[in-house]
């Protein structure tokens, strides 16, 4: 069995960096950070440019019609170039439109995904609950009640993916939120901002049922696997790079036995990650039976990677690691952010064992 990305999206992949390595990175995310602005509209323009808001719509809504790959390849390209722009909120709200929509939906929303003017986000949280949870909040009559923080680039979005409670567990429902009230909210991330989304009898559309929300989760939690992926590995090659330069006591510390393991154990924890995550995108192509399994595997894996990452990053470049103008800082944030915008570790750790014992009973 292949494993590997096809050429199309290896060269899309290879396209999106380019870009990103020119227009993004840590310079662009200072400049955000530091600014009152919700995310990077230049950067966005050549997001939308270069066709990868249409990537994964369908032809026939004015999009590319790309496959499942290529949206893991685009959020690993993302999470390693901590692009503050919303196009992996938006990519969620596309694959839950895909999954679920009725043709009437997928017709009004997806053309303007696809060309840019729509800004989509997904808005599941409320405050530390688990996406297993019953929402608080409540449909009745096409409308919904209730309070969803932190959702990740809320203030950029016009449109919204909602959970609320479902007849058989949480479901999605689509929001437009010009008719709801959306409000800054402080995070630890500083880049994406974050925003609480306050619905008061807002109308709203139903979108699926409680299975499609578990599906949802399920392919979600693939496209942050990879976008965990690219934040890990591209805070491994700062921490590495730095230990090829910095010298002390007479030699550069990448010399050091104890800085060669720290930057072996980042090696090892990434690869197990991208191992568990390109298992995670061919059951997600392929709708495979595995894919409950293999989401919940990739989740975990990438969590772990991008963590150790992340913390050993600010550990090896000593003292400097802990400052404001240290660029360390980026990645760590993003990494703690990764951390809850799906549920914690602990949830999907418990969803993996729960998906292998339903497996096992089943060959048994």
């Amino acid at each position: 069995m292949n494993f590997d990305f096809s050429d199309d999206a290896r060269a899309l992949s290879e396209s999106a960096r380019r870009m990103l390595t020119e227009h993004a990175g840590p310079d662009a995310a200072r400049r955000i950070m530091d600014s009152d602005a919700a995310y990077d509209e230049a950067l966005w323009r050549q997001v939308v440019d270069l066709g990868l808001t249409a990537a994964r719509v369908p032809e026939a809504h004015g999009g590319v019609g790309l496959s499942p790959e290529e949206s893991c390849v685009l959020a690993e390209e993302f999470g390693r170039s901590l692009a503050p722009v919303p196009f992996l909120s938006t990519l969620l709200a596309t694959e839950a439109l895909l999954l679920a929509g009725t043709e009437v939906q997928q017709a009004k929303y997806l053309p303007g995904i696809a060309d840019g003017g729509t800004i989509a986000c997904y808005a599941w949280g409320e405050g530390a609950n688990s996406p297993a949870a019953i929402p608080t909040t409540r449909a009745e009559g096409g409308r919904l009640t209730g309070t969803k923080s932190p959702v990740t680039d809320a203030l950029a979005a016009s449109l919204a993916v909602v959970t609320a409670a479902g007849e058989d567990g949480p479901a999605l429902w689509l929001v437009d939120l010009q008719d709801a009230s959306v409000a800054p909210v402080a995070t630890l991330d500083l880049v994406r901002k974050h925003g609480t989304l306050t619905l008061d009898g807002t109308p709203a559309e139903p979108l699926g049922t409680s299975a499609d929300y578990q599906r949802f989760i399920d392919r979600a939690a693939v496209i942050l696997a990879f976008e965990a992926i690219g934040t890990a590995g591209a805070a491994m090659e700062m921490a590495v790079g730095y230990a090829k330069d910095r010298v002390a006591f007479g030699q550069r510390i990448g010399r050091y036995q104890g800085v060669k393991h720290k930057c072996a154990d980042m090696y090892i924890k990434l690869e197990l990650a991208r191992a568990h995550a390109l298992y995670g995108a061919w059951a997600f192509a392929a709708d495979a039976d595995e894919l409950r399994h293999a989401a919940a595997a990739a989740r975990t894996a990438s969590l772990d990677a991008v963590r150790f990452a992340a913390e050993e990053n600010v550990q090896l470049h000593g003292g400097i690691g802990f400052t404001w103008e240290s660029n360390c800082q980026f990645y760590y944030r993003r990494a703690r952010q990764l951390s809850a915008a799906l549920g914690s570790r602990a949830f999907w750790a418990d969803r993996l064992v729960r998906a292998l014992e339903q497996r096992n009973r089943a060959a048994a």
